[in-house]
């Protein structure tokens, strides 16, 4: 796992590196990319109010949704009133983020995840591991069985043969959706319209050959005009995966219009809360700017050596160790994640809209420490500190920590006891 991860992610800084370099104004461009998401979040009501007037207009439908609950509630209701029996599925970080799958699933509908990161991961029984590559931990032989385990014959390791057996697979679930399911990159206030890129043409199919089509987005990934999201979209192909433009950009205006001979009957956009009007506006607003590049995963060096399942998040790497206890701020083991993180900085310096992330996270430590500064601990980090101040007791502290770490290293366990028992669970000694 750790070998793919540090190959995976090495490509994509690498290429990121040379894309953004092709840019003549590529600071001043993400100077303007970090001014027009944070004008969207202050004129947040205004801007989705706009664009929910124009996509009425077009005759497509908006639905609000304030939690993961109630956007399932639409979703279902909308597929069960089409009468959906397959469901083709882009990729959608709010489909993850809400578990959409297994609130279809169990009502009967069989998902089809169409991105081939994604139904790779589908096969596994694994959520994604990586915002733009979703099954970036996995070689190509642990692919190979999985793909040959679904077809119940062997499928070569080769990347061309994997990949020929996927379109295969894939190609007869958009010829038999009733509804395809997609994620929303941006929402374009100015026309109504919604921008989806991608680069397997799958997001295309999902939202294109299907009678209806089901976007789901976040409240905050919204843009006033085609000004702004020409500037957006400048900087998220080359800070995910080194391109100019994906393969594939989207402009979807409303459904089917008459006389017009593709697209769905009709259009559906969830709009999910999930926690993120608490943010507007706080000190930590700035997370909201994110634009799901994953660049900020891919030189964060706690990322590169534990992988995004250890995050326990659908939001992993920085950005997901900001986001996470944002959303979920009652979740005990969510406020853990800002500790993950070295605080080196190269999440900050890579970020295309310039996100202070690891300004982000001190200031979550922070205020988590705060929360949670009874006497007792408040009491110890004061002993710690004294101690580490001075040099004879710093001295002694090394010397002890020289006689019992082998003797540590000889028993190789620790007692299950208290707060020792639960820090051993997850972590193996030295």
């Amino acid at each position: 796992m750790r070998a793919a991860i540090a190959r995976g992610t090495g490509l994509m800084v690498q290429r990121r590196h040379e894309a953004i370099a092709e840019l003549r104004n590529a600071d001043e461009l993400r100077d303007a990319a970090s001014v027009i998401r944070a004008a969207a979040l202050q004129r947040l009501p205004e801007l989705l109010e706009r664009w929910s007037d124009n996509l009425g207009a077009l005759g497509g439908h908006v639905h609000w949704a304030s939690d993961a609950d109630e956007a399932n509630a639409i979703v279902a209701g909308i597929v069960a009133r089409r009468g959906a029996k397959v469901i083709a599925k882009g990729k959608s970080m709010v489909s993850e983020e809400i578990h959409l799958n297994d609130v279809l699933e169990r009502a009967g509908a069989d998902v089809v995840e169409t991105d081939l990161g994604e139904f790779i991961q589908q096969l596994a029984g694994e959520p994604p591991s990586h915002i733009v590559a979703p099954a970036m931990h996995k070689d190509r032989f642990e692919v190979a069985d999985l793909l040959s385990a679904d077809r119940g014959a062997p499928v070569s390791p080769e990347i061309t043969a994997e990949a020929a057996y996927a379109r295969r697979r894939l190609r007869q679930a958009f010829l038999d959706a009733g509804v395809g399911i997609t994620g929303v990159n941006f929402a374009v206030a100015a026309t109504g319209s919604i921008c989806l890129v991608e680069n397997e043409g799958n997001g295309r199919m999902c939202s294109s050959l299907p009678p209806t089509h089901i976007a789901l987005m976040g409240l905050e990934r919204i843009v006033a005009d085609f000004d702004e999201l020409d500037v957006m979209l400048n900087l998220l192909a080359r800070s995910a995966t080194g391109q100019a433009l994906t393969t594939y950009t989207n402009i979807i205006t409303g459904p089917r219009r008459p006389g017009e001979v593709d697209g769905p009957e009709e259009l559906h956009v969830v709009v999910l809360d999930g926690g993120r009007s608490a943010v507007v506006g706080t000190r930590f607003s700035p997370a909201l700017h994110c634009i799901r590049c994953g660049a900020c995963l891919n030189v964060c060096p706690v990322y590169r050596q534990v992988g995004g399942h250890t995050y326990d998040s659908v939001y992993s790497g920085p950005i997901g160790a900001v986001l996470t206890p944002l959303l979920k701020p009652t979740d005990p083991a969510a406020r853990e994640l800002a500790e993950a993180s070295s605080l080196c900085g190269a999440c900050t310096e890579i970020c295309p809209v310039r996100i202070p992330l690891h300004d982000l996270l001190l200031q979550l430590r922070h205020r988590d420490a705060r929360a949670d500064a009874s006497r007792l601990r408040r009491a110890g980090f004061w002993l710690w500190s004294q101690a580490w101040s001075r040099r004879w007791s710093f001295g002694a502290m090394v010397l002890g920590a020289r006689v019992v770490l082998p003797l540590l290293r000889r028993l190789r366990w620790l007692p299950d006891i208290g707060w020792l028992g639960a820090w051993r669970q997850g972590r193996e000694l030295p």
